[in-house]
């Protein structure tokens, strides 16, 4: 289950350990690129993970990197693979991701995370620095990406997108959770005015401009997403978020929609495994453990205007090929043991 930590001051602090190893095109770090080697294990509830799977989907990394798709239910192990057959991963052979960490690490006693990839031949896990691991797939695995992917960290815009990801981090991503478990009056105000004073200067940001740095989607534009596509369904009521919901937003809503239609973010949505996780697992929050039944979620499909505003989304590269089997419903259905592709 989740274990929530805290300053003197009762305000959230979120872990900064992690097993940071990197998978890199010259295997400087004794992990080499090879398609088919490693196994993405995500939840699709975790907006960490869903940035992995985004940029995935995205570059066409599908056949080089598998994914694992872990219950959005956590027990006393963490994160369980009980959504597939036997409860065990099909490829890996492990019943909880933990399994993992301990061929890496024995004796791991931190936390349990996602993403996080895995070396099959061995079932050790290789990293689980979710900021890197999605620059490293643009960077690292560029050999084994589809014709045409999109560059999502281009070098130009390094600097531009860094300053630009470190903001939305501390004050929207993380932000969220700092006002969620935030166990102090003055914790909580203090995130939640850091949050919406970020989310304003955004919106102002964003009414001239299609996307958050240059013409084209980037790094920048994902980390973004998948706290706004959690919005309404969890952070507003659940995290007490609640001076104005997403769609009372009128410039980050359309935003969000706009990137919600574009292939690869959209199609990796799963509100069903995102309410399910925050509302049973977090039981300081919700000990009754009700799952709400809205949003309504027909809004994310209404038409966003924001192709006034130019750009292209994919610069010089093109959207990724359509997956009939997830237009219009994300993952959902397809946890186990229906591979994702």
């Amino acid at each position: 289950m989740t274990t929530i930590t805290t300053d003197a001051d009762g305000a959230f602090v979120r872990s900064s350990s992690f097993v940071d190893d990197r998978i890199t095109a010259d295997g400087s770090d004794g992990w080499p690129v090879e398609p088919g080697r490693y196994r993405l294990v995500v939840s699709l509830a975790c907006p960490w993970a869903h940035r992995a799977l985004i940029v995935r989907r995205l570059l066409g990394l599908e056949e080089a990197v598998s994914v694992a798709v872990a219950d959005p239910i956590q027990d006393h192990r963490s994160w369980r693979f009980t959504l597939d057959e036997d409860g065990r991963d099909p490829v890996l052979g492990i019943r909880y991701l933990g399994e993992a960490y301990e061929r890496a690490r024995p004796g791991y006693d931190a936390g349990i995370s996602v993403p996080a990839v895995v070396d099959v031949p061995s079932g050790r896990l290789v990293t689980n620095d979710y900021p890197q691991i999605t620059l490293d797939l643009s960077t690292e695995w560029r050999a084994h990406q589809r014709a045409g992917a999109p560059d999502l960290y281009p070098e130009k815009l390094r600097p531009a997108i860094d300053a630009v990801a470190e903001e939305i981090f501390r004050d929207v991503n993380n932000a969220v959770y700092q006002t969620g478990f935030a166990q102090s009056q003055q914790a909580y105000e203090s995130a939640y005015h850091r949050l919406f004073d970020r989310l304003d200067t955004l919106s102002e940001h964003l009414a001239t401009r299609r996307y958050l740095v240059g013409d084209t989607i980037t790094e920048a534009d994902v980390r973004l997403f998948t706290t706004l596509v959690r919005f309404d369904a969890v952070y507003h009521g659940h995290f007490k978020c609640n001076r104005a919901k997403l769609t009372e937003m009128p410039v980050l809503w359309a935003y969000a929609r706009d990137l919600y239609a574009t292939p690869g973010f959209g199609d990796t949505v799963d509100f069903d495994h995102i309410k399910r996780h925050y509302y049973l697992v977090h039981t300081g929050i919700n000990p009754a453990g009700l799952v709400p039944v809205g949003p309504d979620l027909a809004g994310w499909s209404a038409p966003h205007g924001r192709d006034a505003l130019g750009g292209r989304p994919f610069g010089d590269g093109t959207a990724p090929a359509p997956r009939p089997d997830l237009v219009g419903r994300g993952y959902r259905g397809f946890a186990s043991p229906r591979p994702l592709g």
